[in-house]
């Protein structure tokens, strides 16, 4: 799914993902250890910031999606809001 890497000046390079919800699991994991160090040296608010946020929030999505899963007796309704505010916990995570 990597097409190509964006590098910030004199730093490493970051892979550019064409499709980050599509990352398998396995990998997402690797993947999610560079575009951590990469948020830790890169300027809030750069459109290389926001890239790095977004793609580690879109690869993760499917984490927050395995773990509500495992609430699923509860009831459809109950699911979405479950889901909900686990993505809320996922974005919160990565900020901080």
């Amino acid at each position: 799914m990597m097409t190509t890497t964006v590098q910030a000046a004199g730093t490493v390079d970051v892979p550019e993902i064409a499709d980050p919800s599509k990352v398998a699991p396995r990998d997402a994991r690797e993947l999610s250890k560079v575009f951590f160090g990469r948020l830790a040296v890169l300027e809030e608010g750069t459109p290389e910031y926001q890239y790095a946020r977004n793609t580690l929030i879109e690869m993760n999505m499917s984490l927050v999606r395995y773990a509500a899963g495992r609430f699923r007796s509860r009831g459809p309704e109950e699911m979405e809001d479950i889901v909900q505010v686990g993505m809320i916990g996922l974005i919160k995570a990565i900020d901080r």
